[in-house]
C-alpha cells in the first residue's frame, strides 16, 4: 500500500541550526516517537530501531536510512526501509527542504512517499494515514522544542 504525506512547519531557529539538528543523531533520536536506537554509521547512513503502535499492531522496526542529494543547508532526500517482523515492512523516502523564514526562523517543507506491507497493510489506509500524521506532528513538535532550546 502506498502512502503520501506532505507539509511544512516554521521552526524557531536559524537555517544553520536546523540543518545541524537534522544531521545530529542524538537530536533526532530524542524527537522521533518510539525511537530506541539511532546510530550514525557514516556521514550519510543511519541505522535505527523504532517501536510503534498502529491500532492493534505493535511492532519494533529495524531500519536503515540514507541521506542523498545533500544540499547543505537547504535540504536533502531521505530514503530508507525497515523490517517489523510479522508486522510487515515499510520503505520509502522524503524530500526535506529548508528556507530562511526571516526573524531567525526556518521554514521546513517535507514530501513523503512510503510503501507498507504485511500485517500493516491489513489495517487499512485511513488508520495508517492517521497514525502517520500523528507521528509526524509529534516529531515536529519535539523537533521545534529541540532547536529552540539550542
Amino acid at each position: 500500500m502506498a502512502m503520501t504525506m506532505n507539509g511544512e512547519v516554521t521552526l524557531p531557529a536559524s537555517l544553520d541550526a536546523v540543518w545541524a539538528a537534522l544531521n545530529d543523531p542524538e537530536v533526532l533520536k530524542a524527537c522521533i516517537p518510539g525511537c530506541e536506537q539511532l546510530n550514525k554509521d557514516d556521514e550519510t547512513h543511519f541505522s535505527a530501531v523504532v517501536k510503534v503502535k498502529l491500532g492493534p499492531v505493535k511492532a519494533s522496526f529495524k531500519g536503515k536510512v540514507e541521506l542523498v542529494d545533500l544540499d547543505p543547508p537547504n535540504g536533502y532526500r531521505i530514503q530508507g526501509e525497515g523490517e517489523g517482523g510479522i508486522a510487515g515492512f515499510a520503505k520509502g523516502g522524503a524530500k526535506v527542504a529548508l528556507s530562511d523564514a526571516g526573524e531567525g526562523q526556518t521554514l521546513l517543507r517535507y514530501d513523503v512517499e512510503a510503501q507498507v506491507g504485511g500485517k500493516l497493510m491489513q489495517l487499512g489506509s485511513r488508520l495508517i494515514d492517521s497514525v502517520s500524521k500523528k507521528l509526524a506532528d509529534e516529531f515536529f513538535a519535539n523537533f521545534a522544542k529541540a532547536v529552540s532550546a539550542g
